[in-house]
């Protein structure tokens, strides 16, 4: 078995470089998104969320990317867990997705909100309807007594619905991060990669500037 310390990559896909990213922040990853979708990535919308407590305790956790726009970075959970308390303390937030079969990876820095009901709802009929009902019956992040409490809450609410329209819950929904800093970067030899930072200026507008490796 080799040691921790001699596990290593040597990265040589592709390079970045200023002169040929886009001047808006989200176009460049709408256009790394794409050629991340049809590179056969499991699970393309993993990304690690990291969040802190209002006295600074950190924690990370992977949700999925469910939408992106001008507007930020999309997700849904449970507002009452962990990671939504945290929010609530403190709101805001970094996102990190690392597309390895590229050799890439993005991290997001900035301010996190809740979204509109109506697009919480929406997204919540969309979901299976076993994903539904784990929404309304999971406590998340609080101590549960066993696999077989969790089993029998699902038993109750599938015989209680009995076929009916699943309405939301309000304790769950989405969020949105709005970025303030976006980077992208690109594994490059000899541990020299390329980082590529846009920061988001008083006037609206992007900087990009080069991050040393």
């Amino acid at each position: 078995m080799p040691s921790i310390a001699d596990i290593r990559k040597e990265y040589k896909l592709q390079t970045l470089e200023e002169e040929l990213v886009h001047a808006d922040p989200f176009m460049q990853f709408g256009k790394w998104w794409n050629e991340s979708m049809t590179a056969s990535i499991d699970e393309v919308n993993a990304m690690t969320l990291a969040t802190a407590s209002a006295d600074g305790l950190p924690s990370a956790r992977i949700v999925l990317l469910k939408g992106f726009d001008t507007n930020g970075f999309v997700f849904f959970t449970n507002y009452e867990s962990f990671k939504g308390k945290q929010i609530d303390e403190n709101p805001r937030a970094c996102l990190v997705f690392f597309w390895k079969e590229l050799e890439r990876q993005v991290r997001i820095t900035g301010l996190i909100r809740k979204v509109s009901a109506q697009v919480s709802n929406e997204y919540y009929q969309s979901r299976p309807v076993g994903s539904q009902i784990g929404a309304i019956i999971s406590p998340q992040s609080q101590v549960i007594e066993s696999r077989d409490w969790l089993t029998k809450k699902e038993v109750e609410v599938l015989k209680e619905l009995n076929g009916k329209t699943i309405e939301r819950p309000p304790h769950w929904g989405g969020y949105c991060v709005q970025p303030v800093t976006i980077e992208f970067w690109q594994g490059r030899p000899n541990r020299l990669h390329d980082r590529i930072q846009y920061s988001l200026e008083k006037n609206g507008d992007w900087k990009i500037e080069r991050l040393a490796p």
